[in-house]
């Protein structure tokens, strides 16, 4: 199966825990990742006040059943010392999984895709730079469906436009001299 996961820190050494995050998540699963994104600085979305975070995506095929990837990646997480006291609060490393295959669950332990996926620039971003065509099954209505359910949405059409228009002012864009791509201006989507 194919499985995106998204990677997040702000707390500590980020850019380093999301890169030792990726080796740890090859050596659970026995994976080499198939594709990861820039790291990307960008601001918290809800919450209570925090630093940035830096935010990846990667790619990997697995032959784990959903469950059993979730629970090994809540282990990864535990072991980083992500502690889950305050919900959209600051965190030494988070990992989701956005998408599976095409798999669509409402289990609400595990709901796939990720049931904010479409909303996270955090998310669209780095996907978008690994997979320019990937889509989200099902994550709602599209406009203009006959069926009320929609098609299956690509996750964003142009990097600059989703950022300009969606989640930044004035769709500025930029990379650092040490290799961190950085969302200038980054607002949660309206």
């Amino acid at each position: 199966m194919r499985y995106v996961i998204g990677i997040g820190s702000n707390m500590g050494d980020s850019v380093s825990i999301v890169r030792r995050a990726i080796d740890e998540i090859e050596a659970t699963f026995d994976v080499v990742v198939d594709e990861r994104s820039s790291l990307y600085r960008t601001r918290p979305v809800g919450g209570p006040e925090q630093d940035d975070y830096i935010n990846a995506v990667v790619v990997m095929h697995c032959d784990r059943d959903p469950d059993r990837v979730l629970a090994g990646l809540q282990e990864i997480e535990h072991e980083f010392g992500r502690v889950r006291d305050v919900r959209w609060g600051p965190r030494t490393l988070d990992l989701d999984i956005i998408a599976v295959d095409d798999m669509i669950s409402v289990d609400p332990a595990l709901t796939l895709p990720h049931p904010r996926a479409h909303e996270r620039a955090f998310v669209l971003v780095p996907w978008h730079e690994i997979d320019p065509e990937a889509t989200l099954p099902h994550h709602g209505p599209s406009p203009g469906s006959s069926d009320g359910h929609g098609g299956v949405p690509r996750v964003c059409c142009r990097r600059r436009r989703l950022l300009r228009d969606r989640h930044c002012d004035g769709g500025r864009w930029s990379r650092d001299t040490g290799g961190i791509a950085s969302l200038l201006g980054f607002r949660p989507g309206r």
